[in-house]
Parts: C-alpha cells; structure tokens; sequence
C-alpha cells in the first residue's frame, strides 16, 4: 500500500500529528494537487506558530510563495520579532486577530508599536513577565 492509497480522512489524521508550518513547506506547491488541497485545510493555515522556526530560507518561501496565497485565511501568528516585519509585510490578512511575538527587547517595542495607548498596554504585558528574553506579546 502507497501514501496515495489511503483516504483525505486517514491523510488528514496523519498530517494533524506534524507541526501546521512543516506541513505546509512541505506539501503545497509538490506539483500533487491532492496534498496541495490537504495542506491547504483550516487546521494547517489559521493559526501558524513560527515560535521553533529558525531557518531564513523557510520564512523566505513563506513569504514569497506560500503566505500570498493563503494569507486571507490566517488568523493567529506566533513568531520570533526578528521575523515579524518580513511576515507581515509579505500580505495583508483581513482576518488576522491574533499577533504573537517572542523574544523580542525593549527597542522592539519603541520601534513597532508607538501609540500612546498601545505602549501602555505593551508596557503591562512586558512588565508582568519577568524574563523578557522569553517575552510574549499578544493582543486579540
């Protein structure tokens, strides 16, 4: 028996079990529009968690080729500051509701946010974390 033998719904259980951006990067745009359509399910492209993503040349693709064109279903980011411009910058997301950034310092925060009532709130999520290396910002 082939990968291809088995169901969506057995694939589907299968793919759940990776992490959404691996499944991602590693099926859409592989020249099989069956695991192209698999990758493309609400599970794998709402909520994407680039938090353990190190490799430049991954956030790259997504940028270039993979955010364009599943950017109106994403609802939720988690990533590095060091990645966030490149992220957000590569499509709007009309149904973004979610923002998470790690490891980010101080000047992140001036540089990025600079609403008065948007630092205050900043200013409290930072201060209520006492290891800011591990920092997380998140507003809904």
């Amino acid at each position: 028996m082939h990968l291809f033998d088995l169901p969506d719904e057995i694939l589907l259980l299968i793919l759940k079990k990776l992490n959404n951006i691996d499944v991602l990067y590693s099926l859409l745009d592989v020249n099989n529009g069956r695991l192209d359509i698999l990758a493309q399910e609400n599970i794998f492209i709402n909520n994407l968690k680039f938090d353990s993503v190190n490799d430049t040349s991954l956030i790259s693709r997504f940028c270039i080729d993979i955010l364009p064109r599943i950017h109106c279903y994403v609802k939720s980011f988690t990533l590095h500051a060091s990645f966030m411009e490149c992220i957000l910058l590569a499509n709007k997301y009309p149904n973004l509701t979610e923002l998470k950034i790690i490891h980010f310092q101080q000047d992140f925060i001036s540089k990025y946010f600079t609403s008065k009532y948007l630092n205050n709130q900043i200013s409290l999520a930072h201060r209520n974390n006492e290891n800011l290396e591990n920092s997380r910002l998140a507003y809904l």
